[in-house]
């Protein structure tokens, strides 16, 4: 089921989502070679607790999930997807990570992932990253008066197609707001005109994840991973969107 917000659920929302923003601009600034992810997730852990609120990730366990979340953040590197396990992984010069972060904020939920390089990294790794963030803008873009889910799966399809990137199965956008996931599901490609209406009020979650080559993954033995099947590097940038009484796309996460 779909929930349209109240206006106090979009008032604390829009308070969050710069919160959010700042605590993951943060934490990217520590990644560094030699720098673990553990360290990362000790580093976001802090931070959260110095806005004094609460991680929407730590102890959550999403469908499927045979036990919760054990950490804050959500660190991913180079084939990993997404739902990496922070731990004793030290960062190399070359890789690249995606952040993803969740805040719960006076009871409402917000969720923003980034994708950074660690040190120099290659052009097509830097390829990568630009084109998964461009195609974010796209999807955002996408949303508007009477637009559908499908506009916004086509529109990230249609603009990655030129760059020959895959578009990862099977791990999509969603609703976000009174729970960390809601409905809609929002995949990463589609027909336009399919697909559940955006309407004012509903808050999304918009996360296109992108790889040089594999569009499908597998998950790891510790049930949360998520890596691409031939081991190629994959990124993933997300903001929590509001659409508003015009029916426009408001970023909150920013």
């Amino acid at each position: 089921m779909i929930i349209i917000k109240t206006p106090e659920e979009i008032a604390k929302l829009r308070e969050g989502g710069p919160i959010l923003a700042r605590i993951l601009r943060e934490v990217s600034t520590h990644v560094a070679p030699g720098v673990s992810t553990k360290s990362l997730d000790d580093i976001a852990k802090k931070l959260i607790a110095e806005s004094g609120h609460t991680a929407a990730f730590l102890n959550y366990t999403p469908e499927g999930a045979d036990r919760p979340y054990p950490a804050s953040l959500i660190t991913s590197v180079n084939s990993e997807v997404v739902h990496g396990i922070p731990g004793d992984y030290v960062l190399k010069e070359g890789d690249i990570i995606a952040l993803d972060l969740g805040l719960k904020y006076q009871g409402v939920y917000l969720d923003h992932a980034i994708s950074v390089g660690v040190g120099e990294i290659s052009q097509k790794d830097k390829q990568l990253l630009s084109i998964t963030k461009s195609a974010l803008d796209e999807a955002i873009a996408a949303i508007g008066p009477g637009s559908t889910v499908g506009d916004v799966g086509h529109a990230v399809e249609q603009f990655v197609k030129p760059y020959k990137l895959g578009i990862v199965r099977g791990l999509a956008g969603h609703g976000v707001g009174r729970e960390i996931h809601e409905d809609p599901y929002i995949p990463n490609y589609g027909k336009k005109g399919r697909g559940e209406k955006f309407a004012p009020g509903m808050v999304v979650a918009i996360e296109p994840m992108l790889s040089r080559g594999s569009e499908e993954v597998f998950l790891l033995k510790d049930g949360y991973t998520l890596k691409t099947t031939d081991g190629s590097r994959s990124a993933h940038f997300e903001h929590t969107i509001l659409i508003t009484e015009d029916g426009t796309p408001e970023i909150l996460t920013q």
